[in-house]
Protein backbone atom coordinates (compact mmCIF):
# COMPACT_ATOMS: atom_id res chain seq x y z
CA UNK A 1 0.00 0.00 0.00
CA UNK A 2 1.38 3.72 -0.53
CA UNK A 3 0.22 6.21 1.59
CA UNK A 4 -1.45 9.51 -0.16
CA UNK A 5 1.74 11.52 0.16
CA UNK A 6 0.97 15.00 1.53
CA UNK A 7 2.25 17.90 -0.61
CA UNK A 8 5.48 19.37 -0.13
CA UNK A 9 4.05 23.07 2.14
CA UNK A 10 1.80 20.64 4.05
CA UNK A 11 4.64 18.76 5.33
CA UNK A 12 6.28 22.39 5.74
CA UNK A 13 3.47 23.52 7.71
CA UNK A 14 3.46 20.58 9.56
CA UNK A 15 7.12 21.02 10.79
CA UNK A 16 5.96 24.46 11.43
CA UNK A 17 2.94 23.48 13.43
CA UNK A 18 5.44 21.12 15.54
CA UNK A 19 7.92 23.72 16.45
CA UNK A 20 5.12 26.28 16.89
CA UNK A 21 5.89 28.73 15.01
CA UNK A 22 2.68 30.33 13.19
CA UNK A 23 1.10 32.96 14.79
CA UNK A 24 -2.46 33.88 15.21
CA UNK A 25 -3.20 34.91 11.47
CA UNK A 26 -1.63 31.79 10.17
CA UNK A 27 -3.66 29.73 12.94
CA UNK A 28 -6.67 31.57 11.57
CA UNK A 29 -5.54 30.67 7.71
CA UNK A 30 -5.44 26.84 9.08
CA UNK A 31 -9.02 26.91 11.01
CA UNK A 32 -10.50 28.31 8.15
CA UNK A 33 -9.92 25.05 5.87
CA UNK A 34 -12.26 23.22 8.23
CA UNK A 35 -15.88 23.31 6.96
CA UNK A 36 -13.95 24.41 3.49
CA UNK A 37 -12.14 21.68 1.54
CA UNK A 38 -12.01 19.93 4.65
CA UNK A 39 -15.05 18.66 6.84
CA UNK A 40 -15.09 20.59 10.16
CA UNK A 41 -13.62 17.59 11.72
CA UNK A 42 -10.95 17.29 9.55
CA UNK A 43 -10.96 15.05 6.45
CA UNK A 44 -10.65 15.84 3.08
CA UNK A 45 -14.75 16.46 1.43
CA UNK A 46 -13.33 15.40 -1.86
CA UNK A 47 -14.07 12.14 -3.02
CA UNK A 48 -11.32 9.95 -4.89
CA UNK A 49 -10.48 10.08 -8.51
CA UNK A 50 -12.10 6.28 -9.34
CA UNK A 51 -15.40 7.30 -7.87
CA UNK A 52 -15.41 4.58 -5.07
CA UNK A 53 -15.20 7.35 -2.29
CA UNK A 54 -17.62 10.13 -2.58
CA UNK A 55 -17.32 13.62 -1.84
CA UNK A 56 -18.88 14.40 2.25
CA UNK A 57 -22.10 15.86 1.89
CA UNK A 58 -22.88 16.17 5.60
CA UNK A 59 -23.07 12.73 6.81
CA UNK A 60 -26.37 10.87 7.06
CA UNK A 61 -27.70 12.65 10.20
CA UNK A 62 -30.98 13.06 9.63
CA UNK A 63 -33.29 9.95 11.68
CA UNK A 64 -35.10 7.52 9.44
CA UNK A 65 -38.20 8.48 8.82
CA UNK A 66 -41.02 7.35 12.18
CA UNK A 67 -37.33 6.20 13.85
CA UNK A 68 -36.97 6.96 17.77
CA UNK A 69 -34.22 6.51 20.16
CA UNK A 70 -34.55 3.61 21.87
CA UNK A 71 -36.06 1.71 19.00
CA UNK A 72 -34.21 -0.64 17.42
CA UNK A 73 -32.04 1.44 15.16
CA UNK A 74 -33.30 0.82 11.51
CA UNK A 75 -30.30 0.15 8.87
CA UNK A 76 -30.48 2.89 5.81
CA UNK A 77 -27.95 0.52 4.08
CA UNK A 78 -30.22 -2.50 4.02
CA UNK A 79 -31.16 -2.16 0.34
CA UNK A 80 -27.01 -2.32 -0.65
CA UNK A 81 -25.41 -5.22 -3.25
CA UNK A 82 -22.30 -5.96 -2.08
CA UNK A 83 -19.60 -4.97 -5.04
CA UNK A 84 -17.26 -7.32 -4.63
CA UNK A 85 -16.24 -9.83 -2.41
CA UNK A 86 -12.75 -10.47 -1.37
CA UNK A 87 -11.35 -13.85 -0.58
CA UNK A 88 -8.34 -16.09 -0.63
CA UNK A 89 -8.88 -16.87 -4.54
CA UNK A 90 -9.09 -13.12 -5.55
CA UNK A 91 -7.10 -11.80 -2.53
CA UNK A 92 -3.56 -10.40 -4.66
CA UNK A 93 -6.33 -8.32 -6.85
CA UNK A 94 -7.14 -6.18 -3.23
CA UNK A 95 -4.22 -6.39 -1.03
CA UNK A 96 -2.82 -3.07 -1.59
CA UNK A 97 -6.09 -1.98 0.35
CA UNK A 98 -6.15 -4.30 3.03
CA UNK A 99 -3.97 -4.03 6.28
CA UNK A 100 -1.09 -7.65 6.70
CA UNK A 101 -3.37 -8.17 9.62
CA UNK A 102 -6.74 -8.17 7.48
CA UNK A 103 -4.58 -9.97 4.58
CA UNK A 104 -3.18 -12.84 7.51
CA UNK A 105 -7.14 -13.17 8.33
CA UNK A 106 -8.54 -14.21 4.76
CA UNK A 107 -5.26 -16.29 4.03
CA UNK A 108 -5.48 -18.30 7.55
CA UNK A 109 -9.19 -18.65 8.40
CA UNK A 110 -10.94 -20.98 5.99
CA UNK A 111 -13.92 -19.07 4.59
CA UNK A 112 -12.91 -16.16 5.72
CA UNK A 113 -14.17 -13.26 3.77
CA UNK A 114 -14.92 -9.99 2.92
CA UNK A 115 -18.10 -8.32 1.50
CA UNK A 116 -17.28 -4.90 -0.08
CA UNK A 117 -20.56 -2.34 -0.50
CA UNK A 118 -20.59 1.01 -2.25
CA UNK A 119 -18.88 4.23 0.46
CA UNK A 120 -21.31 6.08 2.81
CA UNK A 121 -19.93 8.80 3.99
CA UNK A 122 -22.55 8.49 6.78
CA UNK A 123 -20.50 10.49 9.35
CA UNK A 124 -21.64 13.68 10.66
CA UNK A 125 -21.70 15.77 14.23
CA UNK A 126 -23.19 18.34 16.13
CA UNK A 127 -22.85 21.66 15.31
CA UNK A 128 -21.01 22.55 19.07
CA UNK A 129 -18.83 19.65 17.83
CA UNK A 130 -17.47 21.62 14.53
CA UNK A 131 -17.17 24.74 16.45
CA UNK A 132 -14.86 23.34 19.17
CA UNK A 133 -12.63 21.34 16.62
CA UNK A 134 -12.33 24.84 14.68
CA UNK A 135 -11.44 26.56 18.10
CA UNK A 136 -9.24 24.09 18.60
CA UNK A 137 -6.53 24.53 16.16
CA UNK A 138 -3.98 26.52 17.41
CA UNK A 139 -5.29 26.21 21.01
CA UNK A 140 -5.05 22.67 21.84
CA UNK A 141 -1.06 21.45 23.03
CA UNK A 142 0.51 18.17 23.66
CA UNK A 143 2.46 18.04 27.08
CA UNK A 144 6.45 18.51 27.49
CA UNK A 145 6.36 14.90 27.71
CA UNK A 146 5.17 14.10 24.62
CA UNK A 147 2.10 12.32 25.07
CA UNK A 148 -0.08 14.05 27.09
CA UNK A 149 -2.87 16.40 26.15
CA UNK A 150 -2.27 19.57 28.30
CA UNK A 151 -4.93 21.97 26.79
CA UNK A 152 -8.02 21.85 24.57
CA UNK A 153 -11.43 22.29 24.06
CA UNK A 154 -14.20 19.27 25.14
CA UNK A 155 -17.14 17.83 22.81
CA UNK A 156 -14.43 18.80 19.79
CA UNK A 157 -11.63 17.22 18.12
CA UNK A 158 -7.81 18.48 19.51
CA UNK A 159 -6.11 18.29 16.31
CA UNK A 160 -8.22 18.25 12.91
CA UNK A 161 -5.09 18.94 11.12
CA UNK A 162 -2.70 16.41 13.06
CA UNK A 163 0.75 16.79 12.81
CA UNK A 164 2.33 14.05 14.48
CA UNK A 165 1.26 10.62 15.54
CA UNK A 166 0.62 11.43 19.03
CA UNK A 167 -1.83 14.06 17.91
CA UNK A 168 -3.81 11.88 15.63
CA UNK A 169 -4.15 9.45 18.68
CA UNK A 170 -5.66 11.90 20.78
CA UNK A 171 -8.66 12.74 18.25
CA UNK A 172 -9.57 9.37 18.84
CA UNK A 173 -9.52 9.36 22.51
CA UNK A 174 -11.38 12.50 22.21
CA UNK A 175 -13.55 11.25 20.02
CA UNK A 176 -16.97 12.53 20.32
CA UNK A 177 -19.68 10.13 21.57
CA UNK A 178 -22.10 11.92 23.26
CA UNK A 179 -21.85 12.68 27.16
CA UNK A 180 -22.43 9.09 28.36
CA UNK A 181 -24.55 5.92 27.51
CA UNK A 182 -25.81 3.02 28.78
CA UNK A 183 -26.09 -0.11 27.10
CA UNK A 184 -25.94 -4.12 27.24
CA UNK A 185 -23.93 -6.35 25.39
CA UNK A 186 -22.32 -10.04 25.11
CA UNK A 187 -19.10 -11.02 25.26
CA UNK A 188 -18.75 -13.93 22.90
CA UNK A 189 -15.58 -16.63 23.24
CA UNK A 190 -15.72 -19.74 20.92
CA UNK A 191 -14.25 -22.37 22.28
CA UNK A 192 -10.92 -23.41 19.76
CA UNK A 193 -11.68 -26.24 17.29
CA UNK A 194 -15.58 -26.48 18.81
CA UNK A 195 -18.66 -26.35 16.98
CA UNK A 196 -20.13 -23.43 19.35
CA UNK A 197 -19.20 -20.26 20.54
CA UNK A 198 -19.74 -21.14 24.02
CA UNK A 199 -21.83 -19.30 26.81
CA UNK A 200 -21.49 -15.31 26.20
CA UNK A 201 -20.82 -12.45 28.77
CA UNK A 202 -23.50 -10.61 29.54
CA UNK A 203 -23.01 -7.27 30.36
CA UNK A 204 -24.44 -3.98 31.52
CA UNK A 205 -22.18 -0.54 31.40
CA UNK A 206 -23.03 3.13 32.21
CA UNK A 207 -20.64 5.24 30.87
CA UNK A 208 -19.80 8.87 30.94
CA UNK A 209 -17.22 10.90 28.82
CA UNK A 210 -16.78 14.62 30.70
CA UNK A 211 -14.68 15.06 27.64
CA UNK A 212 -17.43 15.31 25.30
CA UNK A 213 -19.44 17.09 27.06
CA UNK A 214 -19.95 21.09 25.99
CA UNK A 215 -20.80 22.49 29.35
CA UNK A 216 -17.20 21.37 30.51
CA UNK A 217 -14.86 23.66 27.84
CA UNK A 218 -11.36 22.55 28.93
CA UNK A 219 -9.57 19.77 30.08
CA UNK A 220 -9.54 21.47 33.15
CA UNK A 221 -13.11 21.63 33.63
CA UNK A 222 -13.37 18.02 32.94
CA UNK A 223 -11.00 17.49 35.41
CA UNK A 224 -9.01 15.63 33.54
CA UNK A 225 -11.09 12.58 33.24
CA UNK A 226 -11.57 10.77 29.97
CA UNK A 227 -14.20 8.19 30.89
CA UNK A 228 -16.10 7.01 33.95
CA UNK A 229 -17.08 3.04 33.16
CA UNK A 230 -19.43 1.09 35.70
CA UNK A 231 -19.87 -2.30 34.26
CA UNK A 232 -22.13 -5.13 36.06
CA UNK A 233 -22.28 -8.94 35.05
CA UNK A 234 -25.41 -10.20 34.59
CA UNK A 235 -24.64 -14.03 33.00
CA UNK A 236 -23.46 -16.01 33.48
CA UNK A 237 -24.26 -16.99 37.07
CA UNK A 238 -20.63 -17.62 37.95
CA UNK A 239 -19.68 -14.17 37.06
CA UNK A 240 -23.37 -12.75 37.68
CA UNK A 241 -23.14 -9.75 40.51
CA UNK A 242 -19.45 -9.04 39.79
CA UNK A 243 -18.84 -5.30 39.26
CA UNK A 244 -16.14 -2.84 37.17
CA UNK A 245 -15.59 0.33 37.77
CA UNK A 246 -13.20 2.63 35.96
CA UNK A 247 -11.94 5.86 36.25
CA UNK A 248 -10.06 6.97 32.65
CA UNK A 249 -7.62 10.07 33.30
CA UNK A 250 -5.85 12.21 30.40
CA UNK A 251 -2.11 12.23 32.47
CA UNK A 252 -2.07 8.99 33.83
CA UNK A 253 -3.14 5.31 33.94
CA UNK A 254 -6.94 4.30 34.96
CA UNK A 255 -8.17 3.79 38.50
CA UNK A 256 -9.97 0.51 38.30
CA UNK A 257 -12.25 -1.24 41.31
CA UNK A 258 -13.45 -4.47 41.51
CA UNK A 259 -16.31 -6.22 43.31
CA UNK A 260 -16.77 -9.58 43.53
CA UNK A 261 -20.17 -11.04 44.44
CA UNK A 262 -18.57 -14.45 46.01
CA UNK A 263 -16.47 -11.85 48.52
CA UNK A 264 -18.56 -9.26 49.16
CA UNK A 265 -16.29 -6.76 49.23
CA UNK A 266 -14.42 -3.80 46.65
CA UNK A 267 -11.20 -4.56 45.99
CA UNK A 268 -8.49 -1.66 44.40
CA UNK A 269 -6.79 -2.98 40.90
CA UNK A 270 -3.66 -1.36 40.99
CA UNK A 271 -1.54 -2.83 38.11
CA UNK A 272 -5.18 -3.35 36.06
CA UNK A 273 -3.51 -1.73 32.65
CA UNK A 274 -1.22 -1.97 29.90
CA UNK A 275 -1.30 -5.45 28.36
CA UNK A 276 -2.59 -6.70 31.72
CA UNK A 277 -5.15 -9.48 30.25
CA UNK A 278 -9.04 -8.21 30.58
CA UNK A 279 -10.77 -10.52 33.26
CA UNK A 280 -12.73 -13.17 32.13
CA UNK A 281 -11.63 -13.02 28.11
CA UNK A 282 -9.04 -15.64 28.38
CA UNK A 283 -6.08 -14.20 27.82
CA UNK A 284 -6.85 -12.81 23.79
CA UNK A 285 -7.55 -9.15 24.75
CA UNK A 286 -5.58 -6.61 26.53
CA UNK A 287 -6.66 -3.80 28.82
CA UNK A 288 -5.40 -1.28 26.32
CA UNK A 289 -7.31 -3.18 23.37
CA UNK A 290 -10.70 -2.32 24.72
CA UNK A 291 -12.57 -0.60 22.41
CA UNK A 292 -9.29 -0.39 19.64
CA UNK A 293 -7.56 1.60 22.57
CA UNK A 294 -7.84 2.17 26.25
CA UNK A 295 -5.04 3.87 28.75
CA UNK A 296 -2.28 6.36 28.28
CA UNK A 297 -0.54 6.37 25.64
CA UNK A 298 3.54 6.54 27.18
CA UNK A 299 4.40 3.64 26.18
CA UNK A 300 4.47 4.28 22.42
CA UNK A 301 6.03 6.56 20.21
CA UNK A 302 3.62 7.17 17.35
CA UNK A 303 4.78 8.08 13.70
CA UNK A 304 1.90 9.24 11.41
CA UNK A 305 2.60 7.15 8.70
CA UNK A 306 0.69 9.31 5.85
CA UNK A 307 -3.22 9.18 4.57
CA UNK A 308 -4.33 6.35 2.67
CA UNK A 309 -7.55 4.37 1.14
CA UNK A 310 -8.24 1.25 2.14
CA UNK A 311 -11.26 -0.98 2.31
CA UNK A 312 -11.95 -1.16 6.06
CA UNK A 313 -15.12 -2.10 8.34
CA UNK A 314 -18.04 0.53 8.25
CA UNK A 315 -21.93 1.10 8.51
CA UNK A 316 -21.54 -2.08 10.65
CA UNK A 317 -25.58 -2.08 11.81
CA UNK A 318 -26.07 -5.81 10.86
CA UNK A 319 -23.22 -6.58 13.04
CA UNK A 320 -24.88 -4.19 16.08
CA UNK A 321 -28.88 -4.74 15.34
CA UNK A 322 -30.21 -6.12 18.56
CA UNK A 323 -32.79 -8.14 16.78
CA UNK A 324 -30.27 -10.73 16.23
CA UNK A 325 -29.52 -13.27 18.33
CA UNK A 326 -25.69 -14.14 19.65
CA UNK A 327 -25.13 -16.95 17.04
CA UNK A 328 -26.28 -14.93 14.88
CA UNK A 329 -23.47 -12.47 15.03
CA UNK A 330 -20.85 -14.89 16.47
CA UNK A 331 -19.59 -18.17 14.41
CA UNK A 332 -16.60 -20.72 15.75
CA UNK A 333 -13.93 -19.03 13.66
CA UNK A 334 -15.34 -15.44 12.46
CA UNK A 335 -18.32 -13.10 13.12
CA UNK A 336 -21.17 -13.84 10.61
CA UNK A 337 -19.66 -12.90 7.12
CA UNK A 338 -22.91 -12.47 5.98
CA UNK A 339 -23.30 -8.99 8.50
CA UNK A 340 -20.27 -7.66 8.69
CA UNK A 341 -19.78 -4.93 5.94
CA UNK A 342 -16.64 -3.52 4.12
CA UNK A 343 -16.27 -0.21 2.33
CA UNK A 344 -13.28 1.90 0.91
CA UNK A 345 -12.76 5.22 2.60
CA UNK A 346 -9.65 7.05 3.74
CA UNK A 347 -7.93 6.40 6.68
CA UNK A 348 -4.85 7.74 8.81
CA UNK A 349 -2.02 5.46 9.18
CA UNK A 350 0.00 5.31 12.77
CA UNK A 351 2.44 3.03 13.83
CA UNK A 352 3.45 2.55 17.50
CA UNK A 353 6.73 0.81 18.89
CA UNK A 354 7.59 0.71 22.17
CA UNK A 355 9.63 3.55 23.31
CA UNK A 356 13.07 2.25 24.41
CA UNK A 357 13.74 1.15 27.99
CA UNK A 358 9.53 0.30 28.14
CA UNK A 359 7.63 -3.57 27.78
CA UNK A 360 4.79 -4.39 26.33
CA UNK A 361 3.48 -7.74 25.04
CA UNK A 362 2.80 -6.31 21.86
CA UNK A 363 6.00 -4.25 20.60
CA UNK A 364 4.47 -2.78 17.66
CA UNK A 365 0.70 -1.75 16.75
CA UNK A 366 -0.73 -0.31 13.62
CA UNK A 367 -4.10 1.60 14.27
CA UNK A 368 -6.02 2.81 11.28
CA UNK A 369 -8.14 5.64 11.70
CA UNK A 370 -11.19 6.93 10.08
CA UNK A 371 -10.76 10.66 8.31
CA UNK A 372 -14.51 10.99 8.89
CA UNK A 373 -15.65 9.78 12.28
CA UNK A 374 -11.45 9.23 14.12
CA UNK A 375 -12.54 5.61 15.05
CA UNK A 376 -10.02 3.13 14.76
CA UNK A 377 -11.47 1.06 12.19
CA UNK A 378 -8.29 -1.51 12.12
CA UNK A 379 -5.18 -2.90 14.28
CA UNK A 380 -2.64 -4.79 13.38
CA UNK A 381 -0.38 -5.96 16.70
CA UNK A 382 2.83 -7.42 16.22
CA UNK A 383 4.83 -10.05 18.45
CA UNK A 384 8.19 -10.09 19.14
CA UNK A 385 9.23 -11.35 15.97
CA UNK A 386 7.77 -8.60 13.90
CA UNK A 387 4.54 -11.20 12.86
CA UNK A 388 0.94 -10.12 13.07
CA UNK A 389 -0.34 -11.71 16.09
CA UNK A 390 -3.90 -10.27 16.48
CA UNK A 391 -5.73 -8.41 13.97
CA UNK A 392 -8.99 -6.01 15.22
CA UNK A 393 -11.53 -5.04 13.34
CA UNK A 394 -14.56 -2.34 14.52
CA UNK A 395 -17.17 -0.63 12.24
CA UNK A 396 -18.95 2.52 12.99
CA UNK A 397 -22.74 2.67 13.11
CA UNK A 398 -24.34 6.33 12.73
CA UNK A 399 -26.53 7.32 15.74
CA UNK A 400 -28.35 9.74 14.34
CA UNK A 401 -29.95 11.33 18.09
CA UNK A 402 -26.49 12.16 18.93
CA UNK A 403 -25.97 12.79 15.71
CA UNK A 404 -22.04 11.15 15.85
CA UNK A 405 -20.66 7.85 14.72
CA UNK A 406 -20.20 5.81 16.85
CA UNK A 407 -18.38 2.23 18.24
CA UNK A 408 -20.07 -0.74 19.51
CA UNK A 409 -19.31 -4.34 18.53
CA UNK A 410 -15.59 -5.31 17.25
CA UNK A 411 -13.96 -8.50 17.09
CA UNK A 412 -10.20 -9.44 17.95
CA UNK A 413 -8.74 -12.48 15.97
CA UNK A 414 -5.30 -14.21 17.66
CA UNK A 415 -3.74 -15.46 14.69
CA UNK A 416 -0.73 -17.47 16.81
CA UNK A 417 -3.92 -19.11 18.78
CA UNK A 418 -6.11 -19.81 15.75
CA UNK A 419 -9.30 -18.39 18.71
CA UNK A 420 -10.80 -14.90 18.51
CA UNK A 421 -13.31 -12.63 20.92
CA UNK A 422 -16.08 -10.83 19.79
CA UNK A 423 -16.88 -7.98 22.47
CA UNK A 424 -19.69 -5.53 23.02
CA UNK A 425 -22.38 -7.46 20.84
CA UNK A 426 -25.41 -6.02 20.96
CA UNK A 427 -27.40 -8.65 19.83
CA UNK A 428 -30.29 -9.86 22.21
CA UNK A 429 -30.44 -6.96 23.88
CA UNK A 430 -32.08 -3.46 25.03
CA UNK A 431 -30.92 -0.61 22.38
CA UNK A 432 -27.98 1.35 23.59
CA UNK A 433 -28.89 4.64 25.38
CA UNK A 434 -26.69 7.42 23.84
CA UNK A 435 -28.71 10.10 24.88
CA UNK A 436 -27.93 8.84 29.18
CA UNK A 437 -25.65 11.24 29.44
CA UNK A 438 -27.02 14.48 28.09
CA UNK A 439 -30.46 13.37 29.13
CA UNK A 440 -29.48 12.84 33.34
CA UNK A 441 -29.71 8.66 32.78
CA UNK A 442 -26.43 8.59 33.90
CA UNK A 443 -24.91 10.89 36.26
CA UNK A 444 -21.18 11.47 38.02
CA UNK A 445 -22.36 10.38 41.35
CA UNK A 446 -22.74 6.38 39.64
CA UNK A 447 -19.10 6.04 39.67
CA UNK A 448 -18.45 6.55 43.46
CA UNK A 449 -16.53 2.83 45.14
CA UNK A 450 -18.52 3.38 47.72
CA UNK A 451 -21.43 2.28 45.39
CA UNK A 452 -20.38 -0.48 43.76
CA UNK A 453 -22.88 -2.85 45.54
CA UNK A 454 -25.74 -0.86 44.80
CA UNK A 455 -25.52 -2.51 41.08
CA UNK A 456 -24.45 -5.95 42.04
CA UNK A 457 -26.93 -8.28 41.06
CA UNK A 458 -26.38 -10.93 44.18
Amino acid sequence: MHPIKPKASVLLLSAAWACCLLTAPLWAQQAAKLGAELTPVGAEKAGNKDGTIPAWGGGDVAAPGGYKAGQPRPNPYAADKPVTSITAANLDKYAAKLSPGQVQLIKSIKGYRMDVYPTHRSCGYPDVVYQRSKENVGFAKIGQNGYELVEAKTAGYPFPMPANGVEAMWNFKMRYQGEGLTWAYATAIPPKGGSGIGEPLIQEDYIMFPLSNPKNNTIAGAKGIESLYLSPYIAPAQFAGDVTLSHAYIGKTNDIWLYFASQRRVRRAPTYSYDAPILNDENLETIDQYTMYNGPLDRYDYKLVGKKEMIVPYNWNKVNAVENKIGDVVQPTFLNRDLTRYETHRVWEIEATVKQGARHTFPKRTFYLDEDSWQILVQDLYDGQGKVQRVMESGVVMATELPACVQEGYASYDLSLGRYIAERIPAGQKQSDWLAGREGRVKESMFEPDGLRRFATR
